[in-house]
C-alpha cells in the first residue's frame, strides 16, 4: 500500500514539472520569434535605406541631365543644326 500512495504523491509532481517544461519551452519559442522578427526587420529597414539611398542618386543624376538638357547653348546648337536663326527686329511683333 506505502507503493500506491508514493506514487499518487509523485503524480502531481511529474505534472508540475511537464507543466513547468512546457511553459519554458512556450517561452523559448516566443522569444526565438521574436529574435527572428527583429532580424528580419533589420534586413528590411537596411533594403529600404539601400533603396532610398539608390532613388536619391538617381534623381541627383537626372536634375544634372535636365540642366544639362535645358542648357541655352545646347538649344542654340540644335537650332542651328536645324536651319533656325534668330529673327530680325522686323519680324518680332510686342504684344502690351
Amino acid at each position: 500500500m506505502k507503493r500506491g500512495k508514493v506514487s499518487k504523491k509523485r503524480h502531481p509532481m511529474v505534472a508540475v514539472g511537464i507543466a513547468l517544461m512546457v511553459v519554458f519551452l512556450a517561452e523559448l519559442l516566443v522569444y526565438t520569434w521574436c529574435r527572428v522578427q527583429y532580424v528580419r526587420t533589420g534586413y528590411e529597414i537596411t533594403e529600404a535605406t539601400n533603396h532610398h539611398q539608390r532613388l536619391v542618386e538617381l534623381h541627383r543624376k537626372l536634375k544634372v541631365e535636365e540642366a544639362r538638357l535645358r542648357s541655352p547653348e545646347r538649344i542654340m546648337r540644335i537650332a542651328q543644326q536645324r536651319g533656325l536663326v534668330m529673327p530680325d527686329s522686323k519680324q518680332v511683333v510686342v504684344i502690351p
